[in-house]
């Protein structure tokens, strides 16, 4: 089940449907299955609080990825992804005008950026985040555009 909430902040204009079967397409292609997800849009102040409080890391950041998936591991559920994503759209909206696209192009992109990580897809270390970068290009092209 995936689930959209807010904490400070109205809910972004996504089509949850669409979005969701496009969320789990995107895991299919990674051989795994959606458990339990759930968005959290928010603010700039609620990330940083998010971000210190739980990873001791005092910047902003436009999404923190709480990955559950060990405890679906110790469920038997191997193939299965879940966690909680937190999404600032604060930072969303900065970063999309920093590189020139657009706010819902660069929303999807954090959207699918957490699913990715969740299926074992890393960006920190040397090469990663061209990996990370390819993966959101594909996926993106698999949004279903309105």
């Amino acid at each position: 089940m995936i689930s959209y909430n807010v904490e400070g902040v109205r809910m972004p204009a996504i089509r949850r449907r669409d979005t969701s079967a496009w969320i789990k397409a995107v895991a299919a292609t990674y051989g795994k299955q959606v458990g339990s997800i759930a968005y959290i849009f928010c603010n700039d102040d609620k990330i940083l609080e998010v971000n210190q409080q739980y990873l001791q890391h005092d910047y902003y950041t436009d999404i923190i990825t709480f990955d559950y998936c060990e405890d679906e591991l110790l469920l038997g559920h191997k193939d299965t992804i879940s966690g909680d994503l937190f999404i600032s759209l604060d930072t969303v909206r900065s970063n999309a005008e920093q590189q020139g696209t657009t706010y819902d192009e660069e929303l999807h992109r954090v959207i699918i950026h957490g699913i990715l990580h969740l299926c074992g897809i890393n960006d920190k270390g040397p090469g990663e985040r061209e990996i990370m970068e390819a993966a959101e290009n594909r996926a993106l092209s698999l949004l279903k555009k309105p």
